[in-house]
């Protein structure tokens, strides 16, 4: 198998501690504690994958500027301020004024409770991060840097305190996460081949856009870079792949669909040969994704291709280089999004709505993420492909079952990217046999109404479904790219 792009999927968090230097001649091991509680905070930090850049403890605004230089030479993708104890705001933002990357300021007490009678200043001093948390606030909203609070506990606790241990790590493991998924979007490459699917208003998009909103290079690819590859595949990387593909998906016999057709050795062959090319496109131009789309004329060779990128494409999308149709830049964006977060993030459009039994079903022709299916894929064999030229091999399977997220792309008339999600839960049922992915989607509303609050937001008939429930993820990614964002529920 062909590699990959390579990921930046480990986020650079710059961490940085706080506190008053006038304070360390008056209590002694004061500045001690405080440094050992950030070096947790760093530890903890690590351990969910992240690369750490330690700027140590800041008590001076001299200090401050220097851990801003650290960070903006290190290209940090998030900056950690800790508040150990109480710190003057003028000590704290120049530190994070160089980079101007996103902020977390941690407020996350040593102990859940003071001692009340038996707390000296020392003691309160080291308790008392809450303190100057407004105040950095303050700095940091007028300054125009985003920035964000966790509270809770730096070390585990019982009883009702516990929850608060709980809640904070888990925020912040979030952020990491959602600052890895930023990193990853800063860094990529996206092939677009071919053309957008003539038409398709919603799925126009401006390639500078991208660029400058989500940091991700748009790599224009002619028809001519794929074929150029298809026709180098040796017969033993055809043979690879032919083994490659009868190890995942299970081959249909023709159904009841009158454009239904058989798998034959040809069939197979040529769409192996396919996506060993699509292998080589992929890394011989570093992609981390690809939209296509070609619609081909009387059965040239452009059409040939175009309609067997299929498998290739799918197989593709289930290790992380997500493959749209229809040349949807946006909704590719979505699946590698959703794709980063662990979620999948599979090529998925409204089908219908089911009013028996309240469900929307929802799926799409071509590629889809058949790693987050808790069944076999399924080959089928099409005479031709719906709204499009060609015929050859299609996929077919569903969603597993349990909580799912869907996350569109669009954009707003003022040229702004936008997002929208909603949880839902994918049900079991009988799906349509036709070659196309499809899912039955039940989400916190019924169908119809949820189809009204969903369109209220101009969004593209595209969507990425994946597995989980990861709206505080996205809410969080949304947040640091400074992207609109519509949960519908």
């Amino acid at each position: 198998m062909a590699q990959t792009a390579q990921t930046n999927n480990r986020a650079r968090v710059g961490v940085f501690g706080i506190g008053l230097a006038a304070y360390w001649p008056q209590f002694e091991g004061l500045r001690e504690r405080l440094i050992g509680y950030q070096e947790e905070v760093e530890r903890r930090i690590e351990q969910m994958g992240a690369e750490v850049i330690s700027a140590g403890l800041v008590d001076t605004a001299p200090a401050a500027q220097a851990a801003g230089d650290r960070f903006a030479a290190a290209n940090v993708d998030l900056i950690v301020c800790y508040v150990g104890t109480y710190s003057t705001s003028s000590q704290v933002l120049p530190a994070v004024q160089r980079r101007k990357a996103p902020v977390l300021v941690l407020n996350l007490q040593p102990g859940p409770a003071l001692d009340y009678p038996n707390t000296d200043t020392a003691e309160w001093l080291a308790n008392c991060c809450a303190c100057c948390v407004p105040e950095i606030s303050n700095a940091f909203a007028r300054s125009r840097i985003q920035f964000n609070v966790v509270s809770g506990l730096l070390y585990p606790a019982e009883g009702n305190a516990a929850q608060y241990y709980a809640r904070g790590w888990g925020e912040i493991e979030e952020w990491v996460h959602a600052a890895a998924v930023l990193r990853e979007l800063a860094y990529s490459r996206i092939g677009f081949l071919g053309h957008t699917y003539p038409g398709m208003l919603d799925m126009y998009s401006d390639f500078t856009m991208h660029h400058a909103q989500l940091g991700a290079h748009v790599e224009v690819l002619e028809m001519d870079d794929l074929q150029t590859r298809v026709q180098a595949v040796t017969d033993s990387e055809i043979g690879a792949k032919i083994d490659e593909i009868r190890s995942i998906f299970d081959v249909a016999a023709p159904g009841r669909d009158k454009i239904s057709m058989p798998v034959t050795d040809d069939a197979m062959r040529w769409s192996a040969q396919v996506a060993a090319g699509l292998d080589r496109l992929v890394s011989d131009f570093n992609l981390n994704g690809l939209t296509y789309y070609y619609r081909g004329l009387n059965g040239n060779e452009y059409e040939e291709l175009g309609a067997s990128l299929i498998v290739g494409n799918t197989l593709l999308t289930a290790r992380g280089v997500p493959a749209s149709g229809e040349g949807d830049l946006k909704t590719c964006m979505a699946m590698l999004i959703m794709d980063r977060l662990g979620a999948g993030g599979s090529y998925t459009e409204f089908y219908a709505m089911d009013f028996n039994e309240d469900f929307i079903l929802m799926g799409h022709d071509g590629p889809g993420h058949i790693a987050i299916s808790d069944t076999r894929p399924v080959l089928r064999g099409l005479g031709l492909f719906h709204g499009k030229r060609g015929y050859g091999l299609s996929v077919e399977f569903n969603v597993r079952t349990g909580p799912v997220t869907i996350l569109g792309m669009t954009q707003t008339a003022d040229g702004r990217l936008k997002v929208l999600a909603a949880e839902g839960e994918s049900i079991p049922g009988p799906r349509l046999e036709i070659g196309n992915t499809n899912s039955r989607l039940r989400f916190k509303v019924d169908p119809a109404t949820f189809m009204d609050r969903w369109c209220e937001h101009g969004p593209t008939h595209h969507c990425a479904l994946g597995v989980g429930q990861q709206i505080n993820k996205i809410k969080k990614l949304a947040r640091l790219l400074n992207l609109e964002l519509a949960v519908v529920d």
